[in-house]
């Protein structure tokens, strides 16, 4: 059960990273201005390898703080001054 919810979670945050970001976008034409806007191959493939990077970077940090938090909790608990 665990599992299916980490794949929820970390599935939910990458549709809102992405969507946020898709949504926050200027509109622009379909057609480029002039030929020094043409999109080339290489470009469209390192565009998506850094997306894809920065969302791998995303959902690890996520996890990590996830599970630091679950990890560390039971000593702040238990170590408290009051």
């Amino acid at each position: 059960m665990l599992k299916k919810a980490g794949f929820v979670t970390a599935a939910t945050a990458a549709i809102l990273m992405v969507g946020g970001t898709a949504f926050a976008s200027p509109v622009e034409s379909a057609a480029p201005a002039s030929s020094d806007d043409v999109i080339t191959f290489s470009d469209a493939y390192y565009q998506f390898i850094d997306g894809g990077a920065a969302l791998g970077y995303g959902a690890a940090s996520l996890v990590a703080g996830a599970y630091a938090g679950i990890a560390t909790t039971p000593a702040l608990i238990l170590n408290q001054d009051y």
